[in-house]
């Protein structure tokens, strides 16, 4: 039994249900047990985030069986996201628990020896040629921070800014313009192999810098592949900002590296500009990286906390991650239900209106072919209509989630509802905000599609009899884009 647990409210069950923006939840040991994980479900998770860098291929495997039974047996579906390791640069593995105290002197040397307090082995070749003196490295997750003082034949010789406790193979980040590693790594794609071979709905590109390096994962489009999310973490992404979301499924706002790399004062505006282009261009955006951190190991967040979350959600996010709060927390279930319950409150005050009017004015680019602009005009067209008739859903009928991608981004007050027969886009729309994924056995005729839609949506008490909803979707089962928009009365 976790420290915290408690029985959920009927204020957990309803955020869970109608709460718009969806909240992604990384694995691990204090996460991994059948009971945990139903309980993180049942609380709220839409996304499980599966942390390559830890553990074995083989572990990653099982808790994605694990998650897959749980939603089944639950009713709802659960994505599983695979986050490779990319290149991270680490240090050699602490014996115990360390404090680098500030103004103490360290040396850093490459190799991947045991690091002590006083020297650092660091895993990185180039290390004495790509490090100059007077860089700043942070350990872990930035609050560590050394700066490079001096050099000799075999160290670089360092001095504690900022001190603090580390313990394990902490990561050191080095500025992403002077290191000499591509992503994906050799090592990545060797997991990305097992992980595609297990049907993966989703995996997650460490240290993108330019749309090249997400072509180089080499997968089929999703749904017939996994939705690669790339995670812009460096100066050089944000200068490659729109080739690499053009490129990519979803992008993640890895704000502990993004925060190393540019100034703390310009991350929440990158913050909102990055959430801005992924939603003009119809792509789920995540916003990461300590959250909700004080719940690793206290009951409740911080105010301030509590205030990020809620204006990530005014900044447009498609979903929440937390890392260590599930990972490695205390209640991994009882932070889910607490984001939720922020997030769901977020949604309540959301500016729904001005969100579609500012998109319209100012974000949308110039359509990047035929069909987009088909596709651009008729979910504009789909929002206007819903919100003039006051239409209580949006069903959208979709192969791959294109359709329910590109209606989301006008962010509607009416509820998505995405119907697809295929299994693996039903999980990918777990990230997509608004969306209630539902299966349907298949794509027929327009008519009829449309009626068993509806028919499968009042069952699931989503919507009445006499209802009027917006129908969204294609003409044909093969049409490349979004041409059809009916406004029908629910039977």
């Amino acid at each position: 039994m976790h420290r915290y647990s408690r029985r959920r409210s009927a204020l957990d069950i309803i955020s869970t249900v109608n709460r718009r923006t969806k909240i992604i939840a990384s694995i691990g040991p204090a996460s991994s047990d059948e009971t945990t994980l139903k309980a993180m479900v049942e609380a709220g998770m839409d996304v499980a985030r599966l942390n390559l860098s830890h553990g074995t291929v083989d572990d990653s495997i099982e808790r994605l069986y694990q998650i897959r039974r749980i939603s089944e047996t639950i009713g709802r579906p659960v994505g599983v996201m695979a986050d490779l390791p990319g290149p991270k640069v680490r240090i050699g593995e602490f014996d115990h628990p360390i404090t680098l105290e500030v103004g103490s002197e360290v040396h850093l040397e490459p190799g991947a020896g045991t690091s002590t307090a006083d020297h650092l082995f660091v895993e990185y070749e180039g290390l004495l040629g790509d490090v100059h003196v007077g860089d700043k490295l942070s350990i872990g997750d930035g609050s560590i921070l050394l700066e490079v003082v001096d050099y000799s034949p075999n160290t670089l010789i360092a001095q504690v800014l900022f001190g603090g406790n580390t313990q394990g193979r902490p990561g050191l980040h080095i500025p992403s313009d002077r290191l000499r590693l591509t992503t994906p790594t050799p090592h990545d794609l060797k997991l990305l192999d097992a992980m595609v071979e297990q049907d993966i709905d989703m995996v997650a590109l460490s240290f993108v810098r330019s749309a090249h390096d997400v072509r180089r994962v080499g997968l089929e489009p999703a749904p017939r592949g996994p939705l690669v999310v790339a995670k812009i973490e460096t100066r050089a992404a944000i200068e490659n900002l729109d080739g690499i979301i053009m490129e990519s499924g979803a992008i993640m706002v890895a704000r502990g590296d993004l925060g190393t790399e540019c100034s703390i004062q310009d991350l929440p505006h990158l913050q909102k500009e990055i959430i801005a282009r992924c939603i003009a261009l119809g792509r789920p955006a995540i916003t990461a990286t300590q959250m909700l951190e004080s719940m690793t190991s206290a009951p409740s967040p911080t105010r301030a906390e509590a205030s990020d979350v809620a204006n990530a959600v005014f900044d447009g996010t498609s979903a929440v991650m937390l890392s260590a709060e599930t990972a490695i927390g205390a209640d991994p279930a009882h932070v889910v239900a607490t984001m939720a319950r922020i997030a769901h409150r977020a949604d309540q005050e959301f500016d729904y209106d001005g969100w579609a009017h500012a998109l319209r004015r100012d974000q949308l680019l110039e359509p990047q072919s035929q069909d987009s602009a088909v596709t651009d005009v008729m979910t504009m067209a789909t929002w206007q209509a819903a919100r003039e008739i006051g239409a209580k859903a949006i069903l959208c009928i979709s192969r791959s989630g294109f359709t329910v991608r590109a209606i989301a981004r006008f962010r509607p007050s009416a509820p998505i509802l995405a119907f697809s027969p295929e299994e693996r886009t039903i999980r990918q729309l777990t990230m997509s905000w608004g969306a209630t994924p539902i299966h349907i056995d298949r794509i027929d005729d327009n008519v009829v599609t449309v009626h068993r839609a509806l028919e499968t949506a009042k069952a699931e008490g989503h919507i009445r009899t006499g209802d009027i909803v917006a129908v969204l979707g294609g003409s044909s089962a093969t049409i490349g884009a979004t041409d059809t928009l009916r406004m029908v009365r629910c039977p």
